[in-house]
Order: structure tokens, then C-alpha cells, then sequence
């Protein structure tokens, strides 16, 4: 059975649970294994993570050479750790899809002369991928036909499985070329934890529009009381009540949440191409004409500003 693998997206060490997804994701299309750069010492225990979500196999990278540069030094260590995999490749190599995750697979797909396929959020055993595109108007089954299948996946698109692995660990040492070294990350500035999960992340998302009239606190109470990451549409945003980094929409964050609640939003199709693929949708607006009870799952015609406080209150009783 061919190797499959996953680059890992992790903060210091911390796997993220979009790559325990694409480890599900990867069973499927052969052996799953994981691609770990990082700090030396974080490596044993984000080892051990992967292991128990069914990675087989775990190429450490000591991330010395690679820390403080854009994305080329990481295409390269996985141009060389898919070299090394032998004659025919691996099966597939799975990236998930954030901004710095298309731009590796993309200049991946360059060095390893790679069909790429981006944004999927769904990818059956035979590697076809589902897409939607242009706006949500269109669902694409799409395959890579040439070379190594590099696909990006959306955050949700596949259910974490706990499965034991071997967890074997191979320390791969990786040359960087000088100009992978071109651009020099100089300064960075961390976000401020909101104690929220990451908005592209989360199984649930609640989100406000211009119903809330730059009152947001029912939106935030509700997204508490679900453990849920906050969300907004652009006339929020441009009008100065939420930042940007919370848009979803087309020029905004694409998420593709388990459950999706839009409060106060019209369903515009600048918002709907952000967020049309999640799983569960659940619309409350006042006007029962509004474009977005045409894709919803659950519809609440009435004013968020009273539904919203008493959902939360609903499910803190159920908790």
C-alpha cells in the first residue's frame, strides 16, 4: 500500500485538528503518513498525537532552516520527503487548505511536475474530490491525472478518527536551496486569543449581518453557549462592527462548519460563497423573503435579538 502524506499544521508543536481530518481523509487512499516540521523537541510528542489518529508512519523535520522564510523552504522539504518515497511517489499528498497551505501545494505541484486540486471537501477512496466553485454556483467532481495528486482540504470536510497507528518515526534531514531563502519573514505580530475556537475551524459558526445593527452581543452569547467561533458579513464589517479577519464570504473566509447559523444576514451571494458548504444551516431574519432561506436546512422568521438570547438560554439548560 502506497504512502499517503499529510503535512501537519500545528502551533508550536500543538497539532490542529485539521490534520487529524486529513489523516481520516488519507486511510482511504493508502498508508497515512504524517510530515512534522518543526522544532526538534516538539517532535516526540506531536508524534505521539498523530499516532493515535492513525499515522503509520511520521516524518520529523527539524524546522532549523526553515523557520523565519515564506513557504518555499516547506515545498522543498516535502518535494524531497515524496522523492525519497521511491520510484512511484506516494499516493497522494494532503495539505489542508489555508492561505499558506495553497501556496505550498502550489509550488509543490511545480517541483514535482503535480496535477493540483484545491478547496475540496470531499475525497473518496479512488482520490475524485468534490469542489464548489464559482461562487457556490457549481458542485465539480474533479482527479489529478498527472503525477502526485496534491490536494488542499477545507477545514470539516472529513470526521477526526481515533485509530491507532504505528507512529513510526523518521527523522529526515531536508537541503533548502538559497533561493527558497529569498523572503525573509521579519516581524510577525500573534493574533489576540478571543478564547473562541479558529474561525476556518470550527464544527459550529454563528454569525451576524446588518439585522444586528452593530449589536453583536446576542451573536456572541449564542456562540458561547455552542462553544462555537463567531462569524460576519461583509456589511458588518464594512460597516465598522466586526474586523475583517471575521468576514466569510467571497472576499472574506470560506468555512465549511458541521453547523452554520446566520443572524440578521440576507444571504447575499458575496456571503453565501463562504459558507454554502456547510453541513447544517440555520437561518434567523425578519424579512421571510430574504435570500438566504433558499439554501437553509432551518429557518426562524422573527428578530434575532429575541431568538438568539433564548436559543442560548435553551441550550445552557440542556447543558
Amino acid at each position: 500500500m502506497s504512502e499517503v502524506l499529510v503535512l501537519v499544521d500545528h502551533v508550536d508543536g500543538a497539532v490542529r485538528k485539521p490534520t487529524y481530518e486529513l489523516l481520516a481523509i488519507a486511510k482511504r487512499l493508502g498508508e497515512p503518513s504524517a510530515v512534522f516540521i518543526g522544532a526538534a523537541d516538539k517532535a516526540e510528542s506531536a508524534a505521539a498525537d498523530l499516532a493515535k489518529y492513525g499515522a503509520e508512519k511520521i516524518y520529523t523535520v527539524d524546522d532549523a532552516e526553515v523557520k523565519g522564510y515564506l513557504v518555499a523552504p516547506k515545498a522543498e522539504v516535502l518535494q524531497q520527503v515524496a522523492e525519497a518515497a521511491g520510484s512511484d511517489g506516494p499516493a497522494a499528498i494532503l495539505i489542508v487548505s489555508s492561505g499558506e497551505g495553497k501556496e505550498i501545494a502550489g509550488r509543490l505541484a511545480i517541483k514535482l511536475g503535480s496535477g493540483l486540486i484545491t478547496d475540496a471537501v470531499d475525497v473518496d477512496g479512488e482520490g475524485n474530490t468534490t469542489q464548489s466553485v464559482f461562487a457556490g454556483s457549481y458542485t465539480v467532481k474533479a482527479k489529478v491525472t498527472k503525477g502526485t495528486p496534491i490536494i488542499t482540504v477545507k477545514p470539516n470536510s472529513a470526521s477526526a478518527e481515533e485509530s491507532a497507528g504505528a507512529g513510526t518515526v523518521e527523522q529526515f534531514s531536508a537541503t533548502i536551496s538559497d533561493a527558497a531563502k529569498a523572503a525573509r519573514i521579519v516581524a510577525s505580530n500573534p493574533r489576540q486569543a478571543s478564547g473562541r475556537p479558529e474561525l476556518s475551524e470550527a464544527a459550529i459558526v454563528v454569525s451576524g449581518g446588518r439585522g444586528t445593527g452593530g449589536d453583536f452581543a446576542p451573536v456572541e452569547g449564542l456562540a458561547d453557549a455552542l462553544g462555537a467561533a463567531v462569524g460576519a458579513s461583509r456589511a458588518a464589517v464594512d460597516s465598522g462592527w466586526q474586523p475583517h479577519a471575521l468576514q466569510i464570504g467571497q472576499t472574506g473566509k470560506v468555512v465549511s462548519p458541521q453547523l452554520y447559523v446566520a443572524a440578521g444576514i440576507s444571504g447575499a451571494i458575496q456571503h453565501r460563497a463562504g459558507m454554502q458548504t456547510s453541513k447544517t444551516i440555520v437561518a434567523i431574519n425578519k424579512d421571510e423573503e430574504a435570500p438566504i432561506f433558499e439554501l437553509v436546512d432551518f429557518g426562524v422568521v422573527g428578530d434575532l435579538h429575541s431568538v438568539l438570547p433564548a436559543a442560548a438560554e435553551a441550550v445552557e439548560k440542556r447543558k
